[in-house]
């Protein structure tokens, strides 16, 4: 699991018909990177967030098959 901050949305008025409903973040994680995570939770700008990638972020969609490589999991209150 990453944990990073969210620091803006991804619009897209273009996407495939599998893709499910919620938010695309730009999330900045530990080291610098960035990476753009599916956010079925409604997590806000300046939320500190945890994400998993993978195998694991795609078999979180049990109905479709989602092209999805890095999903928030939770919204981090405190460490």
């Amino acid at each position: 699991m990453i944990q990073g901050k969210v620091t803006g949305r991804v619009w897209s008025s273009k996407h495939i018909e599998t893709m499910p409903g919620g938010a695309l973040l730009q999330v900045t994680i530990e080291g610098g990177g960035t990476l753009i995570a599916f956010d079925p939770l409604g997590c806000a700008i300046g939320e500190t967030v945890l994400i998993t990638q993978g195998s694991v972020a795609a078999a979180f969609f049990t109905k479709i098959k989602a092209p999805v490589d890095a999903l928030i999991i939770g919204s981090i209150d405190e460490t």
